[in-house]
């Protein structure tokens, strides 16, 4: 086996020119909301301030193991990052109290997957309380879901159920430069 030997520059080479990556503005990139769960509800506002939204549902099939959902969630945050050519950010409601055990862990998975994979791609993330969502659209902190649902119908919007209504609220509570608090 032969071993090359490595020779140190002299002390008057230079380095290799360092290459400044250019400029990205964040001021055209959109902002994803997310009410993560089995169907999650998300709202984005594209670069031109459109506003979509919807639901995706990733309940795994009877064939099909239990990580698969948090698969297909991965895959789906790729593929919208790239459809809608980046992401300034990510806003999702933060749940601190679930209705039992298995739905506190299957929340745990999509917070892992949703804050790794935005690590990966440099995208900030932010939590935000249920009762502050809640509180910005309906005035009221334990609005149940008819009155999320209405709250938003009164701002335009039709959403399908209350995962896309609670997507909604949460954007708009993010992309509002008061919060809320005017």
């Amino acid at each position: 086996m032969d071993f090359a030997t490595l020779t140190m520059p002299a002390a008057h080479a230079s380095a290799p020119p360092i290459i400044v990556p250019p400029t990205i503005s964040l001021a055209h990139h959109a902002v994803l909301a997310l009410d993560l769960g089995t169907t999650t509800g998300w709202a984005i506002r594209l670069e031109n301030q459109r506003i979509v939204s919807g639901t995706m549902t990733f309940k795994p099939s009877r064939f099909e193991g239990g990580g698969m959902r948090f698969l297909r969630f991965h895959g789906w945050l790729g593929e919208l990052k790239r459809s809608v050519g980046g992401l300034e950010r990510i806003v999702f409601e933060e749940v601190r109290s679930h209705a039992g055990t298995d739905a506190a862990h299957i929340f745990g998975g999509w917070l892992a997957i949703l804050s790794a994979w935005s690590e990966q791609h440099g995208v900030p993330y932010q939590g935000v309380p249920v009762g502050t969502i809640k509180r910005f659209a309906t005035g009221k902190g334990n609005a149940n879901k008819a009155a999320m649902i209405a709250s938003i119908e009164a701002r335009g919007f039709r959403p399908a159920d209350d995962n896309e209504a609670d997507a909604i609220a949460l954007l708009l509570w993010a992309t509002d430069p008061t919060r809320g608090r005017a």
